[in-house]
């Protein structure tokens, strides 16, 4: 059983300057929540008890939100605010959590990789990045549909979601060998293609569960020419290995934090959930 989780977040968040500036995107709340503790709420929900988070330099406010807050608790606890103690106690204990620092942008791959010394060698991990929520509240969360394919297979997973073909340059797009209802098998990883190159309609959302197998690919992957290594290029020489690589396509609704538009539609669909 999966017990670990990697969350790559050490991006610039540019996107969102001027906001970004001084705090981290995963840290700007969807309605009273920041969106990365949602991810981290998700994978706990599945079962994972270890988060390994990738920060960058100058988001160490990621850190100070997951971890203990004696003073702020004692102060709460003073004014019987109970409600609140609860809420910030949650937060710190929900999983044991470590922090690794990417010093440079250098892809996600490179990213994924600064968090190899918390992994034994034959060991599979899910891994989170930060811009993907999935409310799924009828039924399992996303990491729990990656974990229902990964217990039956044993092999990679990757959560898909139907788009738009206008869209396909955005997303890293599969091709398919074969298709049952919400589960598929990959046979091509196309990154950012043109429509009319793209080989299905299903996009890669950011959730992955990788093997020992995967990893070992990644750290054989040269830079390319903007000098990043990219999760899509282990993936592609994966599967010209001829293994097996599948995806879940995703049950719920699916929000792009990384995008503005997406950011606003999912705090107003917290929103209406809470209020």
């Amino acid at each position: 059983m999966i017990k670990k989780a990697i969350l790559p977040v050490a991006g610039l968040g540019t996107r969102f300057l001027p906001a970004t500036k001084a705090q981290p995107k995963e840290m700007l709340p969807v309605f009273d929540t920041p969106a990365i503790q949602f991810i981290v709420e998700e994978a706990v929900a599945a079962g994972i008890e270890e988060i390994i988070i990738v920060i960058g330099p100058g988001k160490s406010a990621i850190k100070n939100h997951f971890e203990p807050a004696p003073e702020l608790e004692s102060i709460l606890e003073a004014r019987g605010k109970l409600k609140e103690l609860e809420i910030v106690r949650h937060i710190s204990s929900m999983a044991n959590f470590h922090y690794v620092q990417q010093d440079e942008p250098l892809g996600d791959g490179h990213a994924i990789l600064c968090a190899e010394d918390f992994l034994e060698a034959d060991e599979s991990v899910v891994v989170l990045f930060g811009d993907d929520l999935v409310d799924n509240e009828a039924g399992k969360n996303a990491v729990e549909q990656l974990l229902s394919i990964y217990q039956e297979k044993s092999e990679p997973v990757i959560l898909l979601n139907k788009i738009q073909p206008e869209e396909t340059k955005k997303y890293g797009v599969v091709g398919l060998d074969e298709q049952e209802t919400q589960q598929v098998k990959i046979n091509k990883f196309i990154e950012k293609p043109e429509p009319e190159e793209a080989p299905s309609d299903l996009g890669v959302v950011g959730k992955f569960i990788l093997t020992p197998e995967i990893i070992t690919l990644l750290k054989q992957q040269k830079a390319g020419s903007d000098g990043e290594i990219r999760l899509a290029q282990a993936f592609d020489q994966y599967l010209q290995g001829g293994e097996a690589l599948w995806g879940k396509v995703l049950e719920g609704q699916r929000f792009d934090t990384g995008d503005k538009q997406g950011f606003l539609a999912a705090t107003l669909h917290y929103a209406k959930k809470h209020l």
